[in-house]
């Protein structure tokens, strides 16, 4: 499952993030998950981390001496919604400028 386009206009690691934690939306994903399920080094994906907390764009839980990282529910697609895989024309614009 992919993040909505609305919520695509970030930093590449930042939304590699979200999509990794929107596929596991129930269960959350400590900071190695992460590490291990996005082509990121630890920095890149604790400053995508840090980003996207400040935005609000995802839940930091601590149980048993483990904290696991969620998304936050407007970032997550209802059930039925398809989020497309491919990205639209606009999108791919952006990325070929650099944007």
């Amino acid at each position: 499952m992919r993040v909505p386009p609305e919520f695509r206009d970030r930093d590449d690691t930042q939304v590699a993030v979200l999509d990794a934690l929107v596929g596991r939306a129930d269960d959350g994903m400590t900071v190695l998950e992460l590490r291990s399920g996005v082509d990121a080094t630890i920095d890149e994906v604790e400053d995508a981390l840090s980003a996207l907390k400040t935005a609000g764009l995802i839940d930091v839980e601590q149980a048993d001496s483990r904290v696991r990282i969620y998304p936050d529910d407007r970032v997550v697609p209802d059930a039925g919604e398809h989020v497309d895989d491919e990205p639209g024309l606009l999108e791919a614009i952006r990325r070929r400028l650099g944007l």
